[in-house]
């Protein structure tokens, strides 16, 4: 078992952590986002800190590990508190008096994570702020994630931020920031986050796989980083969650087209359907997306691919036919979201959406 493992069995309860690795508030380097770092330490050092930050952009690029080092930084400004280390442990341990992280709960009668934060989740804000707290200074709420609150829980928020307390610092951590309502927004100063750079992606992850324990080979190391698209949550799936696997089946179905092998894939679907391959079944549609994402791009720009993708967009995609590509991209990524959003069967969204490549492939072919 991994060290990030054995502290997962202790830890408390977060929807989004990735099984096997270190929570992002126990990661204690950011790769990567100098400038939005050098933004929000510029803020607390001129003493004209926002008392509100909204942190999006796409998932797994850091946004979460970025937030904690915001809260650590805020928490020994002026060095109050002790050494940073001592910070550190407690942020990690989410046992810093000054530290509330409001997220989605899990139900223990359902043995599942709520899909929104709750209202009940944000009322534990009048207590965090009205209360003296523990220790003298800041005070730190980090929302994982925003886009997730429920709309009596997002008004209950909007309270908080309309008055806050005197040194009390928001950190609103958002992957779609279109859902959050507009009255949020205006209340927050925004940090726009964007993918790494692949360097980035690499340190990241070596440094993750070392923190944590976690053994690969180069090979499929190589294979996850290429397949990354700037994001560290992204290639730690690929190399621990069968990823690399399920991006072969992807690249073999899409190399049959326009055929397709209906009992391979209906074999396919039937492994990703049961509750327990929920993960595995999000990371296959993540997969699916960004591999006609890259696509696109390289049929438009001659970049952006691999090999073997290279290859496949050479004899599927042209300038040509390359709009109706386009549109199947957004209108798969969007059957995707209505499913999340309202709880369907996203299963059978896979076969459905290879039957759209697979009449895309034929109507309109190179």
């Amino acid at each position: 078992m991994s060290a990030a493992a054995e502290r997962q069995r202790a830890a408390p309860a977060e929807p989004d952590r990735l099984e096997g690795f270190s929570s992002p508030r126990e990661v204690d380097r950011v790769f990567g986002h100098e400038a939005a770092i050098a933004e929000f330490e510029d803020a607390l050092r001129s003493g004209r800190m926002h008392h509100a930050w909204l942190l999006t952009g796409p998932e797994g690029i850091g946004k979460a590990t970025l937030a904690y080092r915001f809260a650590r930084t805020v928490l020994a400004h002026g060095g109050h508190y002790g050494e940073a280390e001592a910070i550190f442990r407690k942020v990690a341990a989410l046992s810093h008096p000054n530290l509330l992280l409001l997220l989605r709960a899990y139900n223990e009668k359902t043995k599942r994570y709520g899909q929104w934060i709750s209202v009940d989740e944000v009322r534990r804000l009048r207590a965090f702020l009205g209360n003296t707290a523990g220790e003298s200074g800041w005070r730190v709420v980090i929302v994982d994630r925003a886009d997730e609150l429920n709309t009596n829980a997002a008004n209950a928020l909007l309270k908080a931020l309309e008055e806050p307390p005197g040194q009390t610092l928001f950190l609103l951590i958002s992957a779609a920031e279109g859902r959050l309502p507009v009255t949020i927004r205006s209340r927050a100063r925004t940090l726009r986050l964007f993918p790494l750079q692949e360097s980035d992606v690499e340190r990241a992850v070596r440094a993750a796989l070392a923190r944590d324990g976690y053994e690969t080979d180069e090979a499929t190391l190589a294979t996850a980083l290429a397949l990354a698209q700037g994001s560290v949550r992204r290639a730690l799936e690929l190399i621990s969650s069968e990823g690399i696997g399920l991006y072969g089946e992807i690249i073999d179905t899409f190399a049959r087209l326009p055929e397709l092998d209906a009992t391979r894939l209906h074999k396919v679907v039937d492994g990703l359907s049961n509750a327990s391959e929920s993960e595995r079944l999000e990371l296959y549609f993540s997969l699916l997306l960004g591999l006609i994402e890259r696509l696109i791009r390289f049929a438009a720009t001659g970049e952006g691919a691999t090999d073997r993708e290279r290859e496949l967009g050479l004899r599927l995609l042209s300038r040509a036919n390359l709009a109706y590509w386009a549109g199947a991209w957004e209108a798969i990524a969007e059957e995707r979201s209505e499913a999340i959003a309202l709880n369907l069967d996203k299963s059978l969204l896979v076969l459905d959406a290879w039957f759209r490549l697979q009449k895309l492939a034929r109507e309109h072919p190179v």
